[in-house]
């Protein structure tokens, strides 16, 4: 078997291999079927090592490490075919959002005192305890609609601009 090395378009493989030019993947598009790193590939890989073949060997043939592959066989042992299939690369669980108690004191704190998020930030800490980052402030204040001083009345804190929104029945419809 020849090492195999990685071409790219328009550019050929290290001499004696017959393996054909590879094209550099976009985005969405899949490998062939008999790649390395598909499903299938990996189906393959599995099989070999449990038909008692060591799993270091099985990975060195096909460029893989063996920590990978394990992680594979593992997988495959666990869950059958479906584990062989590429998972997401978003973490399992991600932070809530903020409270909505603590939103509503940073919008209170922001109609009363109209400050920035680093001073909104600063005065939840100093006045109710509340560490929080200026810029999940921010984020707070854009999702109330309350990150633009120049949208809420200087006097009373309230909204002054209102969202105009237009919703036709068609695409490209006008009503005059």
């Amino acid at each position: 078997m020849t090492p195999r090395t990685v071409a790219h378009a328009g550019a050929q493989r290290s001499q004696g291999s017959d393996e054909r030019v590879c094209r550099v993947r976009s985005g969405n598009s899949r490998g062939h079927r008999n790649a390395p790193l598909t499903p299938e590939g990996r189906l393959r890989l599995c099989l070999r090592i449990d038909a008692s073949r060591p799993i270091a060997h099985v990975a060195a043939e096909a460029g893989l490490s063996r920590r990978c592959l394990a992680k594979w066989h593992a997988r495959w042992r666990a869950h059958g075919e479906n584990g062989l299939l590429d998972h997401s690369s978003s973490p399992a669980t991600s932070p809530g959002r903020t409270a909505e108690d603590i939103a509503d004191l940073v919008e209170a704190l922001r109609r009363q005192t109209k400050h920035g998020p680093a001073r909104l930030a600063a005065a939840l800490q100093r006045l109710h305890g509340v560490t929080i980052a200026p810029a999940t402030v921010h984020r707070i204040l854009v999702r109330r609609g309350l990150n633009r001083l120049r949208d809420l009345d200087p006097p009373t804190g309230e909204q002054l601009r209102k969202v105009i929104r237009y919703e036709h029945d068609r695409v490209g419809e006008h009503h005059n």
